[in-house]
């Protein structure tokens, strides 16, 4: 039978690809590095230097003075000074003397680290790009950062300002709250990137994922090897019980039904917490076995990012790698709650990930996704040719939903969602079969692509006579110089084949084609295309009536 369409023939996204495309590529080709002559920025520097290296990159250097702050401070200043300097032939002069500091002193020590940072770039043979901004800080910073033209920032997690004890400077954690490119805050600036392992954390978000990409970049630059780790608290709710019982009264807590919700999270929840996260796991072990890298992997349990913490000490990692905000984050959330505790107990340098990446749906599906046995039998019920297809389309939907078991109840939603009645129950379309002369004709056809036309047309015509067995003679027609060439399309069928989702665009465009010859039409109209596509529906509705739908909720 005709190949059958699993997502409705429309414009239609989840959240996640609407909010979220493919990654972009992992660039170190363009850092962004804040400058103040500390020894944090000076490991910045050399590390964003580093990288920038193999590529023939170009690192910009930024430091930002305020001197209008400076002035308006110095005026605050002048009620304070000693008589002597209050008359105001002294104070002009020492109002001009300040400002002459302002105005040429301060962009004398901008240049100065400049010109270090100049030195260290040239040394790598690295082309070395100056930011002098005027204005608070964290703020230039942040501009910057958003220019677009730069691949991540790298700051000190201190300036000048260090004191002993000191975790993370304001300036640092202001730029990391409101950078919205990737940031490499530098922790320890006696310690390299690569001189031990690169740790990611992973939470199951896209930001998780991205941060995996770049580690495996890092990783090959490097020579570094990767952990992934994936942290859950198993723990909370025994103590958060504890607390909700002693609150109740005897009728609330027979209500609430206190024993049953304590048992469901102990015999359900929690192990199922676990299975989630262990899927991350799994899918970054696939994800790095298609890339060819090597990956430690390890669940751990108790709260994120102080077991997370815990793990960096005992492997001596040199960087850890996160999403900047994680799975649960709404569209307001400037940093996550794990990746803002890490920014001030992590041990090593810390990689905050901008850069998105999807795993693939077949990766994740394998791993957190099961189909129960008659979820399973209804899929064997569906047509060989459309099985793959309608399997990645309740995989795609179970995915959005939230579902990691698929019952018949389920893949009865998607036949309501993907092919909703229209005036009652369609008749599914038979499988057809085909004799073995048919298939060896057929196979006899080179062109995949042309082979795929016939065997649709091959099977309408079987089907015009009235049966479901097709035979050499449905193919002869459409052999040789009958066999279809290439179709000329109109602007607007075009327009119309662009907004079918790339997934089944392929299928699509060969159906429409075949219904065009079939048509005896030597070009491919508007017309034509949505006729296809609306017979494109009716094979995907039954396709999944076949599997055993004949409406939503019914029966497998």
């Amino acid at each position: 039978m005709p190949t059958a369409i699993p997502l409705e023939i429309e414009d239609r996204q989840s959240p996640d690809e609407q909010a979220s495309p493919d990654a972009a590529p992992v660039s170190f080709k363009r850092p962004l590095v804040a400058l103040d002559a500390s020894d944090h920025a000076n490991r910045a520097l050399a590390e964003a230097v580093r990288l920038a290296a193999p590529d023939a990159g170009t690192v910009t250097g930024i430091h930002a003075y305020a001197a209008a702050l400076h002035d308006r401070r110095f005026r605050q200043m002048e009620g304070g000074l000693p008589e002597r300097y209050r008359k105001e032939e002294e104070l002009e002069y020492q109002r001009g003397v300040h400002d002459d500091l302002i105005t040429r002193g301060l962009g004398v020590i901008s240049d100065s680290y400049h010109d270090a940072a100049l030195d260290v770039c040239g040394d790598a043979g690295v082309a070395y790009r100056r930011l002098s901004p005027e204005g608070k800080n964290y703020r230039r910073l942040v501009e910057a950062a958003a220019a677009g033209e730069h691949d991540f920032l790298a700051i000190g997690a201190l300036g000048l300002g260090v004191i002993p004890g000191g975790v993370i400077g304001t300036v640092c954690e202001r730029v990391v709250r409101r950078a919205a490119i990737d940031t490499l805050v530098i922790r320890d600036p006696a310690r390299a990137l690569g001189d031990g392992p690169l740790v990611v954390a992973l939470d199951g978000s896209q930001r998780a994922f991205g941060a995996l990409m770049t580690a495996f970049e890092l990783a090959r630059r490097l020579g570094a090897p990767v952990h992934a780790v994936a942290a859950f608290d198993p723990y909370f709710h025994y103590v958060a019980f504890d607390k909700i019982s002693a609150g109740l009264s005897e009728e609330a807590g027979q209500e609430f039904r206190f024993k049953d919700q304590e048992q469901l999270h102990e015999e359900i929840i929690d192990a199922g917490i676990a299975k989630i996260y262990q899927s991350h796991l799994d899918v970054a072990a696939t994800i790095a076995a298609e890339h060819g890298v090597e990956l430690t992997c390890e669940l751990l349990e108790g709260k994120p990012y102080h077991v997370i913490s815990q793990y960096l000490e005992r492997v001596n990692a040199s960087l850890v790698l996160l999403g900047k905000t994680g799975i649960h984050a709404d569209a307001a959330l400037d940093i996550g709650g794990n990746a803002e505790n890490l920014l001030r107990m992590a041990p090593c340098h810390m990689w905050f990930s901008q850069l998105t990446y999807a795993p693939p749906l077949e990766a994740v599906a394998e791993e957190t996704i099961s189909w129960s046995v008659e979820a399973e039998n209804s899929m064997l019920r569906v047509p060989e040719a459309a099985r793959k297809m309608v399997r990645i389309a309740v995989l795609r939907f179970a995915q959005e939903s939230g579902h990691t078991v698929i019952t018949s109840q389920v893949m009865a939603e998607v036949t309501e969602r993907f092919c909703p009645s229209r005036g009652g129950a369609m008749e599914a379309e038979l499988e057809m079969t085909w004799s073995a002369a048919a298939r060896s004709l057929l196979d006899s056809v080179g062109d995949s692509s042309l082979a795929a036309s016939i065997r649709l047309r091959a099977e309408k015509r079987a089907r015009r006579d009235g049966g479901n067995d097709v035979n050499p003679d449905h193919i002869r027609p459409f052999m040789g110089a009958d066999a279809p060439a290439g179709m000329v399309w109109s602007a607007a069928a075009l327009a119309r084949l662009v907004r079918i989702p790339e997934l089944v665009r392929d299928p699509v465009e060969r159906r429409i084609e075949a219904h065009a010859a079939e048509a005896g039409a030597s070009e491919v109209t508007l017309e034509i295309a949505e006729a296809a596509i609306a017979e494109s529906r009716q094979s995907m509705q039954g396709a999944m009536q076949a599997g055993g739908h004949n409406s939503p909720g019914g029966e497998a």
